[in-house]
C-alpha cells in the first residue's frame, strides 16, 4: 500500500471539494444551521398551553385552584367560559388545548372533607401533546391537594402532639432542570454526523464514475485499497469537523454540560464512522446515479431515526420493532453520547454498545470493501 498515493488522492478530494462552494456549505455550514433549528423546534417540553376555565363554583376554593394553574407557568387562560356548551366550541376551533371545569359545590366538598372532583377536558388530536399536558395538570390538582391537606393537618396538630406523617423527596440525577434540550441536543449531533458522513460517501463514488473519471482512476497505478482509503479518510476528517462545530454549539450555545470525557467522545465517535461510512461507501457501489445513491441513502436514513430512539423510547415500541432496531447502529451511539454528555458515562459502563458498534463497523465496512473492490476489478 502507497500511503503517497492515498495522499494524492486525498489531497484531490479536498481540492474539489473546495472548487464546489454549494458542497462546502453544505458540508460546513448546514449541520451547524440543522443543530440551530432541531435545537429550538424538536422538544418535548409543552408550554404556553392555551386553556379556558370553567367556574361552575365561583369561591375562593376553586379560584385558588386556578390560581394554582397560573402559578405552575406552563398554562396560559385565555378564556373564561360560562357555559358548558362553549366547551365544544372552543376545542373543536383549536383554541383550547384544555378546558379546566370547576363544578358545583367544589368548596362544599373540600369543607366536608370530601373528594372534590375536578374535570379536566383535553384536545387528544395531538396523543403526545394531550399526554403532557395531562401530567402537568395532574402535578397541578396533586400539589394544590396537597396543600389543602397540609392546611388539615395544621390544625389537626394543635389538638395532637404527634401525628405520623410521610416526607417525600424528589430528586433528579444528569438533568435536575428536566431540559429536553440537553437529550434532544447530543441526538442531533448524533444524526448530523450520519447524514453528512454516509451521504457525502455514498455520493462521492458515483460522482466519479458520472463523470467519467472513475475510469482514470482505474486504470492508473493505484490499488483499490488506496483508490477506497483515499475517498473515504476524507469524509473522517470532514466528520470530525462538522462534529467539532456542533459540539460547540451545544455547549456554547445551548448550554449542555458535558460531563464526560471529550477525548473518548472523539474516539468513540471514529468507530460509528467506521459504519456510516462503510454504509456510504456500500451504497455506491450499488448505485449508478447520484440520485439513486441519495434516495438509497435517504431510504436508510429514515428507519435510523424513528428506530433508534433519538426521538421515541423503544422500549414503548412493538416486541418485533424492538427486536429490529438491534440492526440499526445509531441506536448504540445514542446511548454513548447521550452516556457521555449527561451521566459522564466511560468506558467501563459504555463497552457492551462500543463492542456492537465495532462489530457492525468491522462488518459493514468489510462488505463495502470487499464490493468495491469487485466492481472496480
Amino acid at each position: 500500500m502507497n500511503w503517497n498515493r492515498i495522499a494524492k488522492i486525498i489531497r484531490k478530494e479536498f481540492i474539489q471539494l473546495r472548487r464546489d462552494p454549494r458542497l462546502l456549505r453544505i458540508v460546513l455550514a448546514a449541520p451547524v444551521f440543522q443543530l440551530f433549528i432541531f435545537g429550538y423546534s424538536v422538544t418535548t417540553d409543552v408550554t404556553h398551553i392555551s386553556t379556558a376555565v370553567l367556574d361552575e363554583d365561583h369561591t375562593s376554593a376553586s379560584r385558588a385552584l386556578t390560581e394554582s394553574f397560573v402559578r405552575s407557568r406552563y398554562f396560559d387562560f385565555d378564556s373564561d367560559l360560562s357555559r358548558p356548551d362553549q366547551v365544544d366550541r372552543l376545542l373543536d376551533t383549536g383554541k383550547a388545548q384544555m378546558v379546566l371545569r370547576i363544578g358545583r359545590g367544589f368548596a362544599r366538598d373540600l369543607a366536608r372533607n370530601r373528594a372534590a372532583q375536578v374535570q379536566i377536558i383535553l384536545d387528544g388530536s395531538d396523543s403526545m401533546t394531550a399526554s403532557i399536558i395531562s401530567g402537568y395538570a395532574n402535578g397541578v390538582i396533586s400539589g394544590y391537594s396537597t396543600r389543602v391537606a397540609a392546611q388539615r393537618l395544621d390544625r389537626i396538630r394543635s389538638r395532637i402532639p404527634s401525628v405520623p406523617a410521610l416526607d417525600g423527596r424528589l430528586r433528579v440525577w444528569y438533568n435536575p432542570e428536566l431540559k429536553s434540550v440537553y437529550f434532544m441536543v447530543p441526538g442531533i449531533m448524533c444524526s448530523i454526523l450520519l447524514v453528512v458522513t454516509t451521504l457525502l460517501t455514498s455520493l462521492a463514488i458515483v460522482k466519479e464514475r458520472e463523470i467519467g473519471t472513475l475510469e482514470q482512476l482505474i486504470v492508473t497505478p493505484i490499488r483499490p485499497s488506496e483508490l477506497m482509503l483515499g475517498k473515504t479518510v476524507p469524509f473522517v476528517i470532514i466528520g470530525f469537523a462538522d462534529m467539532t462545530l456542533v459540539l460547540l454549539a451545544a455547549v456554547l450555545w445551548f448550554r449542555v454540560p458535558v460531563a464526560g470525557s471529550i477525548p473518548l467522545l472523539f474516539l468513540l465517535s471514529f468507530v460509528f464512522l467506521l459504519t456510516t461510512l462503510g454504509i456510504g461507501l456500500f451504497i455506491s457501489t450499488v448505485s449508478r446515479t447520484q440520485q439513486q445513491a441519495m434516495m438509497t441513502t435517504f431510504f436508510f436514513l429514515l428507519p435510523s431515526f424513528l428506530l433508534s430512539g433519538f426521538m421515541f423510547p423503544i422500549e414503548n415500541m412493538p416486541r418485533p420493532i424492538q427486536l429490529i432496531t438491534y440492526a440499526i447502529p445509531l441506536r448504540y451511539f445514542l446511548v454513548i453520547v447521550r452516556g457521555i454528555f449527561l451521566r459522564g458515562n466511560g468506558l467501563a459502563v459504555l463497552w457492551p454498545q462500543v463492542v456492537v458498534l465495532a462489530a457492525f463497523g468491522i462488518v459493514i465496512m468489510s462488505l463495502a470493501a470487499a464490493r468495491f473492490r469487485k466492481r472496480l476489478g
